[in-house]
């Protein structure tokens, strides 16, 4: 186990006091310190939001994209360097709003790079708007009549998706999440850890105190089985008096996106020499008559 202080830094965190934020901050430190890395190890990219603040208050390698595009861009860095455990970490808006197309064409491909979505069902750096996660009937700046639009399950987004690896964890419960990212950055593949993340300052609805009395650990029913698609499809739609966290879904027999790329069977493209001569015509394997 590495010394979790190698990935603190002098920034101080902007958030609102009390805000979930800092307790995924502190899982992520431990995650990393646990899997016995290095700063130089991992990259972090995030978009835009509170949430993709976070990489600004940890020391590593770190890229912040556009608001919604943080999965291209992880992609891109996964190609080149295989090495670096990439992980992305997205608010709900970024990732299920802006970022929704980006979202659903990374489930498919596979890659191996963990997708941390802190979702406090609203749109908290930009003032309080509802979000796509955000209920049916929620107040908010941009819906003072209560929003209209039904609300996002990214769980059951996920799975109809394709994603090998599908998991909600809570960001009040750091011991139960710290152990969960773990898990999502050892999976070989896409891993989405949607993270209920209360907002203490524009959402009054869904509160700790509301998450608490919903909220159940799988990992406390010995007889669930995360490989069971059907089984799982039936946690995906729980939401309401009952919340399941930790491993709702998991498929390790999918081989990564990068691993089906012809071009870096011989090794990532970080390896190679920019002299090397490349025969297009066999890399894309196209015949001429």
């Amino acid at each position: 186990m590495s010394d979790i202080k190698l990935f603190n830094n002098d920034e101080k965190a902007t958030w609102c006091v009390g805000c979930g934020d800092f307790g995924i901050l502190a899982s992520v430190q431990w995650a990393f310190a646990n899997l016995d890395l290095l700063p130089t190890d991992v990259l972090l990219v995030s978009g835009i939001g509170c949430g993709s603040k976070l990489p600004y208050y940890m020391k590593a390698n770190g890229y912040d994209s556009l608001h919604g595009r943080a999965l291209p861009v992880a992609t891109g860095a996964k190609l080149a360097n295989h090495d670096l455990r990439v992980v992305v970490f997205s608010g709900d808006g970024d990732g299920y709003g802006i970022g929704g197309n980006h979202f659903m064409h990374t489930m498919r491909r596979n890659p191996d790079l963990t997708h941390i979505v802190e979702n406090n069902q609203v749109y908290g750096l930009t003032k309080g708007q509802y979000s796509p996660t955000s209920q049916k009937g929620f107040l908010s700046t941009t819906s003072p009549e209560g929003a209209i639009e039904v609300q996002v399950n990214p769980i059951a987004l996920a799975m109809a998706g394709g994603a090998s690896f599908v998991s909600r964890g809570f960001a009040n419960d750091p011991r139960h999440l710290r152990e969960l990212i773990v898990k999502a950055i050892n999976h070989k593949g896409y891993s989405l850890i949607d993270i209920l993340q209360p907002c203490i300052t524009y959402n009054k609805v869904n509160t700790g105190a509301w998450y608490k009395e919903r909220v159940y650990k799988l990992d406390d029913d010995p007889s669930y089985n995360a490989g069971d698609f059907d089984a799982a499809w039936d946690k995906a739609k729980e939401w309401g008096d009952r919340i399941p966290i930790g491993v709702i879904f998991q498929d390790d027999s999918r081989p990564t996106y990068e691993e089906q790329v012809s071009q870096l069977r011989d090794g990532p493209l970080c390896r190679k020499s920019v002299e090397q001569p490349i025969d297009l015509l066999e890399a894309i394997k196209l015949e001429f008559v």
